[in-house]
């Protein structure tokens, strides 16, 4: 167990000493404080010290998120938050690392940091808010916004095809991924205590809605009245049940999956049974998200073990160490080719 995890009744934390005494400048009704205060209920109940937090954040609205955590932070530059991050891990291995990114500056300049982040399977955890639109910059299409938005950038409908950005980050074989709405706190505080107790890179995809740019974007899975028959919170283990009476289910059909509704033709032992560690059922929800006839999944969708790149530096250069000794800095400048300028 690492040194910065001890038993939570030592620390006696509460949200108050993750609140700093600046003031959150978010827009009045901004789906950004649902997640933050969130965060800040979560955190002190996960046995890491205060001090062992580093929030790294790139360039949006979200971005701002450091400022109002009282931990280390950085606010970082556009798109290079997973990059940085990964250094800060490396460097300090005891650190609880977290990445907070929108969609356009994790999937759009900082997309291949992104991917490659969660390749390595770096121990550190990027939160994504995913609202659809630009909001920094006062309302353009983003990677993820739907065919045909109009915004002021794409003002007869964007023609660009979006990023499923959970999607993405199965393909880039993340071994810990999540999708959380910012109204859902008790999915929210899951999500982020799976995410911090697991080992290697763990992505969270929070639906966020932008109350200036791109309100009601999510309205069908945030409306309580609506939510129960267009969202699927997925458990391990657990039949796929949904709806207002918990009547409906997924099956799968013709290698595709399908709603059926429970009672007389279909029960609950034909349908089908969701598992975190299976890549195929994860892939299967993901692929329900655009899909007009199936809910859009939430939950848990993949965690698998797998070895950290972090841990296996570290190895490495202790195994390296043993055999050739502790290099210098000088041996390191007059190693290899060296040419004298005369």
């Amino acid at each position: 167990m690492s040194e910065s995890i001890i038993e939570i009744e030592e620390l006696n934390l509460t949200r108050k000493d993750f609140v700093p005494g600046n003031e959150v400048r978010w827009c009045p009704g901004c789906g950004d404080y649902s997640v933050l205060a969130n965060m800040q209920k979560t955190l002190p109940i996960m046995g890491v010290k205060k001090e062992n937090y580093a929030f790294i954040s790139g360039i949006g609205c979200s971005s701002r998120f450091p400022y109002y955590m009282d931990t280390y932070g950085f606010h970082s530059i556009h798109g290079r938050a997973p990059a940085i991050a990964s250094g800060v891990k490396l460097a300090n291995p005891d650190l609880a690392v977290w990445v907070i990114t929108g969609d356009g500056d994790g999937f759009s300049i900082g997309g291949n940091h992104m991917i490659h982040a969660l390749r390595r399977n770096i121990d550190m955890n990027i939160m994504l808010f995913n609202n659809r639109i630009y909001g920094l910059t006062k309302g353009q299409y983003s990677p993820t916004s739907l065919l045909g938005m109009k915004t002021k950038s794409s003002p007869f409908g964007s023609v660009d095809r979006p990023f499923n950005p959970s999607a993405i980050a199965l393909g880039a074989n993340a071994t810990f991924i999540s999708r959380a709405l910012d109204v859902d706190a008790q999915g929210l505080q899951e999500s982020i205590k799976r995410a911090q107790r697991h080992k290697g890179a763990s992505f969270i995809e929070v639906y966020q809605n932008c109350i200036i740019f791109n309100d009601g974007e999510f309205e069908d899975v945030e409306n309580k009245a609506s939510r129960p028959d267009n969202a699927l919170f997925v458990v391990h283990g657990e039949p796929m049940i949904f709806g207002k009476d918990s009547d409906k289910g997924i099956i799968m059909e013709n290698h595709h999956p399908k709603v059926v509704t429970l009672g007389k033709d279909w029960t609950e032992k034909d349908l089908l049974v969701h598992d975190e560690t299976n890549s195929i059922i994860t892939n299967l929800l993901l692929e329900m998200t655009f899909d007009p006839m199936t809910p859009t999944p939430f939950g848990i969708l993949r965690a698998v073990d797998a070895p950290t790149y972090d841990e296996m530096l570290i190895d490495q250069i202790k195994e390296v160490t043993e055999i050739r000794g502790a290099g210098t800095l000088e041996k390191l400048f007059y190693s290899g080719d060296v040419w004298e300028v005369k």
